[in-house]
């Protein structure tokens, strides 16, 4: 695939060669000309840290410059502009459009209102392809190839955007077996469970641990639990410490897509896991 103008929408739109390839480009080179003259907009209708400062560095270091906003209420949303409007206009004034939003679909509307490239940086509860693709890249990094690995992907899988993006990634590889650990009104939705093409179970976290390769540990989404009431009952369900390590292989990586809540302890931080 050439990269050139292409919108990044779902990490499935990418073939096992495509992400390879990025993988090796990450791997040798952090910086450069690329994006020199080229303005990059940064449209996040959600709150971010991470993606949204990772995208501002990435652009800087290739020598672009970017707009945008991280807050909609100090932008013409709060007076009621329509979400349409606003891409177009960034459309007229970048040369590409990052967006997040809450909304399922919004990046695939905003690259059909817009001529320039639209990049997901995470919409609704389904899709974050640019967080799959930094996991998979940390997991052939770090344990020299993704396939024939067992992998435990804990906490909020339903509302998850993240969890859910990893899941699908792992299909364009070839797992030894995938384990999902969490509450039952947690576990992910059908769709989701039907296109997984690996070996996969839901298992309780001590009964697999000594299996695993690959611990995802994602926190409970609570600003998309339609009930209060059962955000209250499941938070908490899972905590991650040194001891509790103790079980896992020496060889075993712990990936969370942060932020971090209370599901990894921070003595974690000092183990070779983290």
């Amino acid at each position: 695939m050439s990269f050139r103008g292409k919108d990044v929408l779902c990490i499935m739109d990418f073939t096992r060669n495509d992400l390879e390839r990025l993988f090796r480009i990450a791997s040798s080179k952090f910086e450069g000309d690329e994006l020199r003259g080229r303005v990059i907009a940064m449209a996040f209708f959600e709150p971010s840290t991470r993606t949204r400062l990772s995208f501002e560095t990435a652009t800087l270091r290739l020598g672009g410059g970017y707009i945008g906003f991280d807050a909609v209420q100090a932008t013409s949303v709060a007076k009621g502009e329509s979400f349409s409007d606003t891409i177009r206009m960034l459309d007229a004034y970048a040369d590409a459009i990052v967006v997040r939003h809450s909304l399922e679909g919004a990046a695939k509307l905003a690259a059909e209102l817009a001529d320039s490239p639209v990049i997901n940086a995470g919409d609704g509860s389904k899709r974050h392809p640019t967080q799959a693709m930094i996991d998979l890249y940390t997991i052939w990094k770090e344990m020299r190839g993704i396939d024939n690995l067992t992998y435990g992907v804990l906490g909020d899988l339903r509302y998850g955007r993240a969890a859910g993006s990893f899941l699908r990634a792992l299909n364009i590889y070839s797992p030894k077996k995938v384990y999902l650990i969490a509450p039952e009104s947690l576990r992910p939705r059908k769709e989701l469970l039907d296109s997984l093409k690996m070996s996969w179970e839901f298992a309780d976290l001590s009964e697999v641990l000594p299996e695993l390769d690959v611990l995802y540990v994602t926190r409970i989404q609570k600003e998309r639990f339609p009930d209060p009431a059962e955000y209250e009952r499941v938070k908490g369900s899972y905590r991650i410490d040194a001891s509790l390590l103790r079980d896992a292989k020496s060889s075993m990586i712990i990936l969370h897509p942060l932020p971090r809540v209370d599901e990894i302890a921070l003595d974690v931080d000092n183990t070779p896991h983290a």
